[in-house]
C-alpha cells in the first residue's frame, strides 16, 4: 500500500475548503489545507459576501437618514459620505470573522494549514514551497474570480471588480456598472443611496434574468426611483479610457448607438473558475474555464480528487460550497456514496426589497413544461411591513397540479429570512396545513408565510359544499348579512 503524507488534501481555503478541512480533521483524518492567499476566508468573506453586505447596510441606514420624515422625525441635512471611513468599517468587520478562519483554530481541529502556490505533479503529489506534498484524497476548492468579457478597450481601461470596489479611498462622483445580476444591482443601489450617479448597462431586457419579470421589474422600479439608471438590451461595442473618465460605448433598444460616461467602471459579467497555474492536466482532471466537471457525489474524472464550490461553476453562492463541502465528507471520509441535490438550493439578491428564492419560479417551471399555479400574498396588506414603512413587494408560491409547494419567491423586506421557513417546510416536505396552523407572533412579517397558505386552503374550507354540509347537519341558518 502506498504511504502518503496526508489522508486528506484541501487547495483552498473558502466556505467548501474551510468545510471539508473541519469535518475531515475533526473525523480523525490526517487532513492538509492549502490556501494561496495570506489569509483564510476565501472570496466571500474577503471581497464578497461579507464586505457587499457590511456596505448595503451602511448604504441602508444612511438612505433612512435621508427621508426620516416618513417616519414622522423632522428632515436633517446629512454631510457628504466618507467612503474612506465607510472602507474601513468593512475591514473592522472582516477582522473580527477572520477570527473565526484562523490558522489556530483549524490547528486545534488536527488540521495543518500552509500557504503557498501548490502545482499538481500527478494525482496523488504536488509541489508546495519547493517540496513534493501527497495525499491520498484531493478536494479542490479554489473558488472562482470575476471574469472580464471580450470588448474592444477594456484590457486598456482601468476598471474595478468586487476585489477591489470595497477599497476604494473616497466615493466615485459617478459610475457605470456592466451587468445586472445580484452583485451588480446590490453595488448599484448601494452606492445611489450613499450619493453616486450611477448606470447600468445590461445586455438582456431584464435585470437579474434568471429571476420571474414580473419581480425583477418591481425591483428596478425601486433602483429607479432612487437614481439608479438602465440600459437594457444595450450591445456593448467598446469601452474607453479617457483619464478621469470612463466611456461605454453600446447599441441601445432602439438600435441607435449611445454613449455612458462616468468616473468609475464597475464589471460584474459573471465569474470564472480558478483552475488556472494548479497544471491540473498533469492529475486527468476534466476542466474547462466554467469549472471543473463532477458528479453528484462532488467527483472529478479522478475518483479519488473531488471538487466543491464555486470551482465547480454550478452553485455559486457561499451556502452551496458549504453543503457541498459536506457532500465531499460523506463520501470522502464515510465513504458513505451521498449526492448533492440542488432542487432546493435557495438563493437571495440583498438589495431593499431583497428577492429571494427557493424550487421553481414561472419561468423555470414553464421550461419545464410544468402545469403549475401562483398564489401570491402582497406584503401592502401585512401590517408590520405597513408599520415599517416597507409595503412593496409579495410572496409567491408555486404549486404544481396536486397543490403541492415546488417554489417559492419573496420579493420584500428581509426576504431572505422570511424565506428561511419555506427552507425548513419544503426540505421537511412539511403540509401546507401544518404551516397553516402554526400560530407566528402578531405583528410579524413571517405572517405573510402564513397568509399565503391560506389562500390555498381557503377555497377548500370555505367552500359551498362544507357550508351545505354544516347547514345538512346543525341546521345552521346561513348569511346574518348581505350587502
Amino acid at each position: 500500500m502506498t504511504a502518503y503524507d496526508y489522508d486528506i488534501g484541501v487547495i483552498g481555503g473558502g466556505a467548501a475548503g474551510l468545510t471539508v478541512t473541519a469535518g475531515s480533521a475533526r473525523l480523525g483524518a490526517k487532513t492538509l489545507l492549502i490556501e494561496k492567499e495570506p489569509a483564510l476566508g476565501g472570496d466571500c468573506l474577503h471581497f464578497g459576501c461579507v464586505p457587499s453586505k457590511t456596505l448595503i447596510r451602511t448604504a441602508q441606514v444612511y438612505q433612512q437618514l435621508k427621508h426620516l420624515e416618513k417616519f414622522g422625525l423632522p428632515a436633517v441635512e446629512l454631510p457628504r459620505v466618507d467612503f474612506k471611513a465607510i472602507a474601513g468599517r468593512i475591514q473592522e468587520v472582516i477582522q473580527k470573522i477572520q477570527a473565526q478562519d484562523s490558522v489556530e483554530r483549524f490547528c486545534n481541529l488536527g488540521a495543518r494549514v500552509e500557504f503557498g502556490e501548490p502545482e499538481f505533479q500527478d494525482e496523488h503529489a504536488l509541489k508546495l514551497g519547493g517540496r513534493t506534498v501527497t495525499a491520498k484524497t484531493w478536494v479542490l476548492a479554489m473558488g472562482s474570480s470575476p471574469s472580464a468579457p471580450k470588448i474592444p478597450g477594456l484590457e486598456e481601461t482601468s476598471y474595478l471588480t468586487n476585489k477591489d470596489i470595497f477599497s476604494l479611498d473616497e466615493l466615485p462622483g459617478s459610475m457605470i456598472v456592466l451587468g445586472a445580476g445580484p452583485i451588480a444591482c446590490e453595488m448599484a443601489q448601494a452606492f445611489a443611496r450613499l450619493g453616486t450617479e450611477v448606470q447600468v448597462v445590461q445586455r438582456s431586457g431584464q435585470i437579474l434574468s434568471k429571476e420571474d419579470e414580473g419581480l425583477a421589474e418591481l425591483l428596478q422600479s425601486r433602483l429607479e426611483a432612487e437614481g439608479v439608471s438602465f440600459h437594457l438590451r444595450a450591445g456593448v461595442k467598446e469601452v474607453r479610457d479617457r483619464g478621469g473618465m470612463k466611456e461605454v460605448v453600446f447599441t441601445g433598444s432602439d438600435g441607435q448607438e449611445q454613449t455612458a460616461r462616468a468616473g468609475q467602471l464597475l464589471v460584474a459579467l459573471g465569474r470564472e473558475a480558478n483552475v488556472w497555474n494548479l497544471r491540473l492536466e498533469n492529475t486527468g482532471v476534466e476542466f474547462t474555464r466554467k469549472g471543473i466537471q463532477v458528479d453528484q457525489r462532488m467527483r472529478t474524472s479522478q475518483k479519488h480528487i473531488y471538487a466543491a464550490g464555486d470551482v465547480t461553476g454550478r452553485n455559486q453562492f457561499t451556502h452551496a460550497a458549504g453543503y457541498e463541502g459536506g457532500i465531499v465528507v460523506s463520501n470522502a471520509v464515510f465513504h458513505l456514496p451521498r449526492k448533492a441535490d440542488d432542487t432546493l438550493m435557495p438563493w437571495c439578491t440583498y438589495t431593499e426589497p431583497e428577492l429571494a428564492s427557493i424550487g421553481l419560479n414561472e419561468k423555470r417551471a414553464a421550461d419545464k413544461k410544468m402545469e403549475f399555479r401562483v398564489v401570491r400574498e402582497y406584503f401592502s396588506g401585512n401590517d408590520r411591513s405597513l408599520a415599517e414603512n416597507e409595503d412593496l413587494g409579495q410572496i409567491k408560491l408555486l404549486l404544481n397540479s396536486k397543490d403541492t409547494p415546488v417554489g417559492v419567491q419573496i420579493l420584500g423586506p428581509q426576504a431572505g429570512e422570511l424565506l428561511s421557513e419555506w427552507v425548513a417546510a419544503l426540505n421537511g416536505g412539511m403540509k401546507l396545513r401544518t404551516l397553516a396552523g402554526a400560530v407566528h407572533p402578531y405583528p410579524t412579517l413571517a405572517e405573510i408565510n402564513k397568509r399565503v397558505v391560506g389562500k390555498v386552503l381557503e377555497p377548500k374550507i370555505f367552500s359551498e359544499t362544507m357550508q351545505k354540509a354544516l347547514k345538512f347537519f346543525f341546521n345552521f341558518k346561513g348569511r346574518a348579512c348581505d350587502v
